[in-house]
């Protein structure tokens, strides 16, 4: 695990609860992310993961969206922030956002910086540099 100090990310031991996502959805960025077979979708998943350790916001179950779970269209609904990190140019995670009509306020998509490669083994530093990208210029 890693967590932000002073604006970079670094190693953590803890263990943190999260909030429910419906419980914090109207005050929260929420983090919706690709989880791909390969290392874009590694990074994506790790990076949202790593955000919301950071505080940046919370991750919620992109798939429950797809699957029409209507606690989690209601999420996606009411949400401070739709925030969407997309392993490669499919634009999956986005998609499914897109089909039950939520907004997208900041999207990514990974492969326009990095290579898809067919590994799940990715680099700390990647998912750092992602995370700290997204903080910026979605303005987290």
């Amino acid at each position: 695990m890693m967590k932000v100090e002073q604006g970079k990310a670094e190693r953590i031991t803890e263990v943190r609860i999260l909030d429910c996502c419906h419980n914090v959805a109207e005050d929260e960025n929420m983090i919706w992310v690709c989880s791909g077979a390969v290392n874009v979708g590694e990074i994506a998943h790790k990076a949202g993961n790593l955000l919301t350790y950071m505080g940046k916001g919370r991750t919620c179950c992109t798939a429950a969206v797809a699957t029409g779970s209507e606690a989690h269209v209601k999420i996606a609904l009411k949400a401070k922030k739709n925030i969407v990190i997309n392993g490669c140019g499919l634009r999956c995670a986005s998609k499914i956002l897109e089909h039950v009509g939520a907004r997208i306020d900041y999207e990514i998509v990974l492969t326009n910086d990095i290579p898809m490669v067919l590994t799940f083994d990715v680099s700390d530093d990647d998912v750092k540099k992602v995370a700290e990208k997204i903080v910026e210029e979605a303005k987290l």
